[in-house]
C-alpha cells in the first residue's frame, strides 16, 4: 500500500486525536481490521474498537453476526462483548428470530460452534424484537451493552 496526499491531515484544532490517527510518517489509522488473501485483494473485517477481547483473543463480532444472520431462523443479529471478570468479555448474540421460528439459546450457540475456533462461539444470547441501530443503520454495541447488563442473568 502506498500512502498519497488526499489522505487526512488532521483534525482542526486538536491535536492530541490528529497525532492518535496519523503516524510520523503520514499514515492514517483508519481503526479497520483487513486483510490480504492469495490473490491479492483487500478485505475489511471489522473495526479494531468493536473487537470483543475474550481471554487474550480478539473476536471480529461482524464475522459472528455474519454467521448468525445465515441461519435460516434469525432475522437479525448484534453481538457485542459481555463484561466478564474471568475472560474479559464474552461474545454475546442479540437476535431476532424470524417470524414463526422457536430457536433457542442453546441452538444458535451449536450453529455458531460449527462454524468457528472454540474462542469465537458465543457464549450468551438474548433474543430481542429488534436491534438496536442508528438511522444510518449500524449497530449501537454500547447500547446493546448496557441493554444486556440491565437484563441480568435472568433474562438470557
Amino acid at each position: 500500500m502506498d500512502s498519497w496526499w488526499c489522505s487526512f491531515s488532521g483534525y482542526v484544532g486538536d491535536d492530541k486525536a490528529t497525532a492518535e490517527t496519523v503516524d510520523s510518517e503520514g499514515w492514517l489509522k483508519t481503526g479497520d481490521l483487513c486483510y490480504f488473501n492469495e490473490d491479492g485483494f483487500l478485505y475489511i473485517v471489522d473495526r479494531l474498537k468493536e473487537l470483543i477481547k475474550y481471554k487474550g483473543y480478539q473476536v471480529p463480532p461482524a464475522e459472528l453476526e455474519h454467521i448468525l444472520t445465515s441461519h435460516p431462523g434469525i432475522a437479525d443479529a448484534a453481538v457485542i462483548g459481555y463484561p466478564d471478570e474471568d475472560a474479559g468479555q464474552l461474545p454475546m448474540a442479540f437476535i431476532v428470530r424470524q417470524p414463526g421460528s422457536n430457536l433457542t439459546g442453546q441452538q444458535v450457540m451449536d450453529y455458531v460452534a460449527k462454524h468457528v475456533a472454540p474462542y469465537k462461539k458465543i457464549r450468551r444470547v438474548a433474543f430481542v424484537n429488534a436491534i438496536t441501530k442508528s438511522p444510518a443503520g449500524k449497530i449501537l454495541r454500547r447500547e446493546l451493552v448496557q441493554q444486556a447488563l440491565s437484563m441480568g442473568a435472568s433474562k438470557l
